[in-house]
C-alpha cells in the first residue's frame, strides 16, 4: 500500500472524503491524523532514534518469559 498525505481547505476537503468513500476498506484506509495519531508518531519516532543512536537495551525470548511470569505472578497473588 501506499500513503499520501494532502492539505486541503474545507470545500476540496468535502468532495475528496465524499469521492474516497467509493473505495472499499480493502482498497483505501482513510487515517486521521488527530491527537492520538500524532501522539504514537511522536513516540515511535522516539524510539526509533534511540534504537539507531544505540540507547536501546534488547533483551531475548528467555529474558521475555521471565519477565512476563514475574508480572503474572505479581498480579496473580
Amino acid at each position: 500500500m501506499q500513503t499520501v498525505r494532502l492539505q486541503l481547505n474545507n470545500s476540496s476537503y468535502k468532495q475528496l472524503m465524499k469521492f474516497l468513500q467509493g473505495f472499499n476498506k480493502e482498497e483505501l484506509q482513510i487515517i486521521t491524523e488527530d491527537n492520538e495519531f500524532l501522539s504514537v508518531q511522536n513516540y515511535l519516532q522516539k524510539e526509533l532514534l534511540s534504537i539507531e543512536e544505540g540507547k536501546t537495551e534488547f533483551i531475548n525470548l528467555d529474558q521475555l518469559n521471565l519477565e512476563l511470569e514475574d508480572v503474572i505472578q505479581k498480579y496473580e497473588g
